[in-house]
């Protein structure tokens, strides 16, 4: 029966929802990259310190999985949850520290496609998060979590159009190595996303 319950823990799904909350700010940032005028330093500097703020999130949480004796769901599950979460922001980061190292100046529409992406699987990832401690959401938790996947078959258009104009359209070769690296880091971010919601749907599944 979907009616039941998935015993609490405040605390994991404390981390969660906190972890999920950096995430989506470090979304939001990378798409300040695509405005006028953007500060690529300042970008940089400000996903970085979020993605400190995940890890930090990441090994209370570890701590706590290893000092609890009951857990609201499988052990393994919050583990992969809260490691895959991190994941998300550690693809972001990678690709913009890239763009920072390579000194690329001009910044691809694909990068705000990316982003938009990004933001959207990131808040349905949270809403499905403030949702799963009650399985009588679970319809709900699973209609996010189809959606989250459609994020990342759109990530996955936007990438191979992107790489199609960077090889009809880019004269520097090195160029287009440095896009097509720091590209896939941003749609294997959405990658993440949807094995987020891959753990979250399994979730739900088992507990029901």
């Amino acid at each position: 029966m979907f009616g039941k319950f998935i015993p609490k823990e405040t605390s994991f799904f404390t981390f969660f929802e906190q972890h999920i909350q950096v995430v989506e700010k470090a979304c939001k940032e990378l798409m300040r990259l695509t405005e006028p005028g953007a500060d690529l330093q300042k970008v940089s500097d400000d996903i970085r310190a979020l993605e400190h703020q995940a890890d930090v999130i990441t090994h209370r949480c570890m701590r706590a999985l290893h000092k609890t004796f009951i857990t609201p769901f499988e052990r393994s599950d919050i583990h992969s949850l809260i490691v895959t979460l991190d994941e998300i922001i550690d693809k972001i980061e990678d690709g913009i520290m890239r763009i920072s190292l390579y000194e690329l100046k001009t910044i691809p529409p694909e990068v705000g496609a990316l982003s938009q992406e990004l933001i959207r699987a990131s808040t349905l990832i949270h809403e499905a998060l403030v949702l799963l401690p009650d399985l009588k959401n679970s319809k709900a938790i699973i209609a996010k979590c189809v959606a989250i996947h459609e994020c990342e078959n759109n990530a996955d258009s936007i990438l191979r159009s992107a790489l199609a104009r960077l090889f009809k359209e880019e004269s520097d070769p090195k160029k287009i190595i440095q896009w097509k690296e720091i590209l896939e880091y941003f749609e294997q971010a959405t990658d993440e996303c949807e094995d987020v919601g891959n753990i979250i749907e399994g979730v739900v599944i088992e507990a029901s």
